[in-house]
């Protein structure tokens, strides 16, 4: 099969940016393999911020029809930048996979990522896929996580199973065979851990208006960690929900995190306590689901997304995970902020060659389901 060259764009529930990534894909032997060609990581300005927060708390239906053109726009200049940093010419763009950003997931029922596709088609002159959740709701699934594929395909082990985490805003966790292994797509496992860095970095934007999160962790580092709320926290319902299952901000919201910031208050806790807490949380969350839902023989747990560059939480998770031995996909791949973007891309190029894009093991969807839609350029 020919080589095609996909452009991949991801904006998750950290609300730090857009990440893109210029992709392309090759296929030899039935075997699918990925070079990332260039990435670019769009900062979202602090009233692009507000503005989506905002509407993931209420909004007319103005204001999201216009944020959902605005967002198009910003995947767009996402897109291009990436595109500018390779000798691609346009036409050689099979397609441009956008996940957007959602504003909404009620697993379920329904789940709404904002991002027009007609916009960023015309404003990049290639086509778009779009919407890749919605087909995975509507046969009976999470909808959520869809980056088990890519982990599967891509990024699993030639010798033991691995379990690959992403710490963005939430956290999620697939955990593959060996490549080639006789389980494959059927012994996938793949659930949202819990949070990641939602409530990490909203607790740092209180604690600290002038950081949008904790540089290199040094505030969590000069903490310490109440034990008594993080095991409180432990307590709430979703961490006893049998996987499949999926979660975002519409759970850990902003009162959630207020009135995490009030109990460690109560305690006297300084401002750095509580972001050491937050810290322990999150790394908690992460190890308890592991003992909790994976029985599967994980011979190593690599971590990616924005969390995976905070040395205090990964030092954490490292902690709470031992003995597994803990690595950065960085370290074994390419840049982590990547990934989901190139998870994304694979996603559009399964869309493309009309194969299944989704785990029905991880989502808990009635079967496999060819994912996205397309708008032409």
């Amino acid at each position: 099969m020919t080589a095609r060259i996909l452009v991949g764009l991801m904006s998750g529930t950290s609300l730090d940016g857009i990440s893109a990534a210029v992709v392309r894909f090759d296929e030899v032997d039935a075997r699918i393999t990925a070079d990332l060609l260039s990435f670019d990581h769009r900062v979202y300005t602090a009233q692009e911020r507000a503005r989506i927060e905002a509407a993931m708390q209420h909004g007319t239906a103005q204001e999201y029809c216009r944020l959902s053109v605005d967002m198009g726009s910003w995947l767009a200049d996402a897109a291009n930048t990436a595109l500018r940093h390779t000798s691609v010419p346009r036409d050689a763009v099979a397609a441009i996979a956008s996940h957007g950003h959602t504003i909404w997931h009620e697993p379920g029922h329904s789940t709404w990522q904002l991002g027009d596709a007609a916009t960023i088609a015309e404003r990049t002159g290639c086509a778009v896929v779009s919407d890749f959740r919605a087909r995975d709701v509507a046969a009976g699934g999470q909808g959520a996580p869809l980056v088990p594929i890519a982990d599967l395909t891509l990024f699993s082990s030639t010798e033991q199973w691995r379990a690959l985490q992403n710490i963005g805003g939430i956290g999620n966790v697939s955990v593959v065979p060996p490549t080639n292994a006789p389980e494959a797509l059927t012994g996938v496992r793949a659930f949202d851990t819990g949070p990641g860095v939602v409530i990490l970095d909203g607790v740092t934007r209180i604690m600290y208006p002038h950081l949008a999160y904790d540089v290199d962790g040094r505030h969590a580092l000069a903490g310490t960690v109440l034990h008594e709320v993080v095991d409180e926290l432990l307590q709430h319902p979703y961490f006893a929900v049998e996987p499949p299952k999926s979660t975002g901000r519409e759970l850990f919201t902003p009162e959630f995190i207020h009135r995490f910031v009030a109990r460690c208050r109560f305690l006297d806790a300084s401002s750095d306590d509580i972001i050491a807490t937050a810290v322990s949380f999150t790394a908690r969350s992460i190890a308890g689901q592991y003992r909790r839902f994976l029985p599967e023989p994980i011979g190593d747990v690599v971590l990616s997304g924005g969390g995976a560059e905070n040395p205090a939480l990964v030092a954490a998770i490292t902690a709470a995970l031992a003995p597994l031995p803990v690595r950065r996909f960085s370290d074994l791949f390419f840049d982590g902020e990547a990934k989901e973007a190139v998870a994304f891309a694979l996603l559009g190029y399964l869309h493309l060659t009309q194969r299944p894009g989704n785990v029905p093991r991880a989502t808990g969807a009635r079967g496999p389901r060819h994912l996205g839609v397309l708008t032409t350029a």
